[in-house]
């Protein structure tokens, strides 16, 4: 599959890495371009949590600034959020990153992590925080009608 699926759960050991779900790293690395790190690590703009995107999904949502103009409020506003700051990483040869402290800060995470699955991307949480958040995520999706879908729930 080429997309992230699941929710993993995983201690950080004490010289501070985490080992990415085996699943997680096959699917990075069939996205990695060569050359390229082999994801983006990020602050959500949303949820206390960290947003993992593979390099080349990274990139893709960065496109849509080049129509901006280059020296706009609006452009440098973007710009500041989207990469002020993004972590390029790379993993070990075991799959482990060290997650840096301000992403860690901004999650709440200490010493164990959730890997969530969500399709193009993955976003890492503080455990409980991540359940609380799968838990309301299937209250809300109960109220959603998927594009070509008549009915609540994706039902057709």
């Amino acid at each position: 599959m080429s997309v992230f699926l699941g929710t993993h759960q995983n201690r950080i050991d004490a010289k501070g890495r985490v080992s990415i779900p085996a699943g997680f790293r096959t699917v990075l690395r069939n996205q990695a371009a060569e050359g390229e790190a082999l994801m983006v690590l990020r602050p959500s703009h949303t949820q206390p949590c960290i947003e993992a995107w593979p390099s080349a999904a990274f990139s893709a949502l960065a496109q849509p600034l080049d129509r901006l103009d280059m020296f706009s409020d609006e452009h440098d506003d973007l710009a500041a959020a989207l990469y002020a700051d993004a972590y390029p990483l790379d993993s070990d040869r075991e799959g482990r990153i060290i997650i840096p402290d301000f992403l860690r800060e901004h999650a709440g995470i200490t010493d164990t992590v959730s890997f969530m699955g969500l399709g193009r991307i993955f976003q890492i949480w503080e455990p409980l925080a991540a359940e609380q958040r799968r838990s309301e995520a299937r209250l809300r999706s109960r109220r959603v009608t998927l594009p070509g879908n008549r009915e609540p729930g994706g039902a057709a």
